[in-house]
């Protein structure tokens, strides 16, 4: 007799023999003990997954001697013909080759007859959807009003393909994919049924072809068995197959990982040097990397990945290695990148091309992240430029910028472009306490910088005098003289960002910009970008109780021009100053930004019309979501202190 091939030699003949398909034997077991069996039954599934012997088993237990019974004999004449496929009652037909409407009119007038010598005839169609639609309306009415002496079975791997009206007239079995650990525990079992040594990782490169399906596995099983002899190892099975062990896809998608892309052009030349389809090597490249997205997501991968103990192992730890995000966005870069390579005349060259791209992407941060870095940078640039504000002078000026701060600004202003708010005069009388500058201790090293530093010590604290008697002679007639600050050492340890106010004082020139980098430190610590913006400034002058803060461009002052950011700011220059002050931008290139405030855009404005955005619209439409949260930078991210009073121009509106 010739060769038998595994997939004939061990089709399971009971139900207790059906690999991987437990829900639907208990189903079918139950039925025929309770005397429930439908006269219509249709198994679907992929290929190779027991659609087909599971209507023989039925045929078998439906027409044992013993049964109907859930656990056939298959040793009286009745399943001895079924398994043979010798009986004359069991009629199975090919649906690809027989889909006419003549065949099922000469179906039907076989099954007119009763059987022959079993208990019931049997008609089992295989791929059914192959018939045409005037064979399924032949056989309407026949599947739903049958003999008695009649049972159909039908098979076949593209259900949506079978007509509404077929399927409501039976009861339907979706066979599903096999597991990994059943068919391996399957393919060993005949392997040493067949007195062959298989290694472990022989058989999982065989489950891994086999994707679900026994019959495939069991057909490369036997082309394994041919070459390989009494004993099947890993390395051989790969060489038959023509398959890339699991090992060189780990090192390719490590050598992205660690943007190795020399390591990953040798490994890909590896590939291709094993002969790999392309569309294949691409989906195992793609599935490493999901397995290692789920091993990122997942304490407990192994509930969702069916793979060995030692693969998920493996794969917890490299995921372990990057970040979530730097793993997903390497992945949607080849995922692009790799499609791509499918259509193309040169696929090595696209997919080479894909591999540079993704190794260019480094680590991604998440955004929050970002954020808080970006706070971070701006509170220390603005500790560093009040450092140099206060320690010497700034950039140079232009021919037509207002004086620095350091200078009393009594030169010819230029028409420049403003930005004013009148604020309401403070009602409360209030006193102030002019607060000392810090100073940073000078090195200790230099010898040089320490004398420079007591100079510039000692002009500050004429500084301080001249503020004082500034102060004392702006003061009322009649009001009683306040006590000036702390001088000498003990005011230079004295400074403070909070201040204390003083009783009916009128600022100057001087004391403006004495005061000015203090103020910034008392700004800052309430909003650090508010306070690195101000440290843009060119200088600050005072005219007739107007605060006017001078900028080179408008872009430097751009965040400050929203209404919802003045607010806080006047608010801030009112609790320091303790004056009614009328807060102004002064900016050098009017003819590049006109500031305005009324015209002004508002948060929650500018968030509307970016969402109604057609490029937002159409981003909706393809990826089927909504609009989360809308963020327009930096400025926009913490609201504005409730509780704010109004300024003179909001109040006049």
């Amino acid at each position: 007799m010739s060769y038998l091939v595994l997939a004939r030699k061990s089709r399971p003949r009971t139900f207790d023999e059906v690999v991987g398909q437990k829900i639907i034997v208990r189903t079918l077991q139950n039925a025929l003990a309770a005397g429930r069996v439908p006269h219509g039954l249709i198994f679907s599934g992929i290929r190779g997954t027991g659609k087909t012997t599971l209507a023989r088993i039925m045929a078998k237990a439906l027409n044992c001697e013993q049964g109907p019974t859930p656990t056939p004999c298959n040793t009286c004449s009745s399943c001895r013909d079924i398994g043979a496929g010798t009986s004359v009652d069991l009629h199975e037909i090919d649906g690809a080759s027989n889909r006419g409407i003549q065949e099922i009119r000469d179906l039907k007038e076989n099954i007119r007859f009763m059987p022959t010598s079993a208990r019931f005839k049997i008609i089992i169609i295989d791929e059914v959807h192959m018939l045409t639609s005037e064979a399924f309306n032949a056989l309407l009415k026949t599947l739903e009003e049958p003999p008695d002496h009649v049972y159909f079975m039908f098979a076949t791997t593209e259900l949506h393909k079978v007509p509404v009206t077929i399927l409501s007239r039976c009861q339907r079995y979706e066979l599903q994919r096999v597991g990994r650990k059943e068919l391996a525990a399957h393919y060993t079992r005949l392997a040493e049924s067949e007195g062959i040594a298989i290694e472990p990782a022989a058989v999982d490169l065989i489950v891994r072809e086999a994707a679900g399906s026994v019959r495939d596995g069991l057909s490369l099983l036997d082309q394994v068995f041919s070459y390989c002899g009494d004993e099947v190892k890993a390395e051989e099975v790969a060489e038959v197959l023509g398959l890339v062990s699991g090992q060189v896809i780990a090192d390719l998608g490590e050598a992205l990982l660690a943007g190795d892309i020399s390591r990953a052009m040798e490994q890909l030349d590896q590939v291709y040097g094993y002969g790999m389809n392309i569309k294949r090597f691409t989906s195992e490249l793609l599935s490493w990397f999901r397995h290692l997205i789920f091993c990122c997501l997942n304490k407990d991968p192994g509930r969702l990945l069916d793979l060995p103990q030692e693969d998920i192992a493996r794969f917890s730890e490299i995921a372990g290695q990057y970040p979530l995000p730097t793993i997903y966005g390497l992945f949607n870069i080849l995922l692009e990148g790799l499609e791509r390579a499918h259509y193309s005349s040169q696929p090595r060259l696209a997919i080479e091309m894909a591999f540079i791209g993704a190794v260019q992407v480094g680590d991604v941060q998440p955004v929050s992240e970002l954020l808080v870095r970006l706070d971070k940078i701006l509170a220390g640039a603005g500790q560093e430029i009040a450092t140099i504000s206060s320690s010497g002078p700034g950039r140079k000026k232009k021919a037509d910028q207002p004086a620095p701060l350091g200078e009393t600004p009594e030169k010819a202003r230029p028409e420049k472009a403003r930005m004013e708010f009148q604020v309401d005069p403070v009602k409360e009388e209030k006193t102030e306490q002019i607060p000392e500058q810090k100073t940073q201790p000078p090195p200790a090293a230099d010898v040089d910088e320490k004398k420079e530093h007591e100079k510039k010590e000692r002009g500050r604290k004429e500084q301080v005098e001249a503020a004082k008697e500034d102060t004392l002679a702006g003061t009322n007639a009649d009001a009683a003289p306040s006590d000036g600050p702390p001088s000498g050492e003990k005011a230079a340890s004295h400074a403070e960002k909070e201040p204390d106010p003083v009783q009916h004082t009128t600022l100057g020139q001087r004391e403006i910009k004495r005061r000015w980098p203090a103020f910034i430190d008392y700004v800052r610590d309430r909003k650090p970008w508010m306070a690195a913006t101000l440290q843009k400034a060119v200088t600050v002058t005072l005219e007739n109780e107007e605060l006017i803060i001078h900028y080179d461009e408008s872009a430097d002052c751009n965040l400050l021009k929203n209404q919802e950011h003045i607010r806080p700011l006047t608010e801030f220059a009112l609790d320091f100053f303790q004056q009614p002050l009328t807060l102004a931008f002064s900016v050098s290139d009017a003819g590049s930004c006109e500031v305005d405030p009324n015209g002004a855009v508002s948060p929650k404005v500018e968030r509307k019309a970016l969402a109604r955005d057609p490029l937002v619209l159409d981003a909706l439409e393809v990826f089927n979501g909504q609009v989360g949260a809308i963020r327009v930078g930096p400025r926009f991210r913490g609201p504005v202190g409730e509780g704010l009073p109004t300024t003179g121009e909001q109040e006049k509106k």
